[in-house]
């Protein structure tokens, strides 16, 4: 086990979004390991280490709702773009009244966590680095709310707000559920193979409002 550290997170509103929704977006209950992931890494990020999330704590009832948002339905060409580079006469954007359109997503409301991790070493790190100074350089970054880009919850249009958490016992608000079975869920991506990255999942259930993610299963 690595160097450990709590991170409490809040906001608004959260979108993990479910991959098996295509078109219109619904969230998981809960955060997913990934983005919880993808929080700490914005806070604080070296090559040197490598961050793996053991909880999650679910500290608000989950809660959900729906908004309708404009999305743009399609995308500029890549190939588009490399003709008009070598002299093709193309247009080169998206029109908003044909390729703009409005669908709902069904988001979580008031939510806050308590993300527990740990940081390993990796074979990236310099001869200087060690756990503690990267100790150091994550508390001071906590205590200080510095980040290297502004964290947010599964999209950058909901932002999470984020502290040091330094209480001995988290209280969440399903500390009286012994066992709620939250499906199949995101565990993160695989990026072992950059021209084959595939998804990894595992089977969530949250247990006094902790998401256990010590020892998981986690299927490919």
């Amino acid at each position: 086990m690595g160097v450990g550290v709590k991170v409490r997170v809040w906001g608004n509103y959260a979108l993990f979004s479910r991959p098996e929704m295509k078109v219109e977006r619904c969230s998981y209950d809960v955060m997913t390991p990934s983005a919880a992931r993808g929080i700490v890494e914005a806070i604080y990020w070296h090559p040197g280490l490598r961050w793996v999330i053991d909880k999650i704590y679910v500290v608000n009832p989950i809660s959900f709702t729906s908004v309708r948002r404009n999305e743009v339905k399609s995308k500029i060409s890549a190939r588009n773009v490399l003709q008009v580079y070598n002299g093709a006469d193309k247009p080169l954007y998206i029109s908003s009244k044909a390729e703009i359109v409005q669908r709902a997503s069904l988001i979580l409301r008031d939510v806050e966590y308590v993300i527990e991790a740990h940081f390993e070493m990796t074979e990236r790190a310099n001869e200087s680095d060690n756990p503690g100074k990267f100790k150091d350089i994550i508390m001071r970054r906590l205590r200080k709310g510095e980040c290297f880009h502004t964290p947010y919850f599964g999209c950058r249009e909901f932002p999470a707000n984020f502290c040091l958490c330094e209480d001995e016992e988290i209280k969440t608000v399903y500390a009286d559920v012994e066992e709620k079975d939250l499906g199949f869920m995101l565990f993160d991506m695989d990026y072992s193979d950059t021209n084959n990255i595939q998804p990894m999942f595992f089977r969530a259930v949250m247990r006094r409002g902790v998401l256990n993610l010590r020892d998981c299963e986690v299927i490919r």
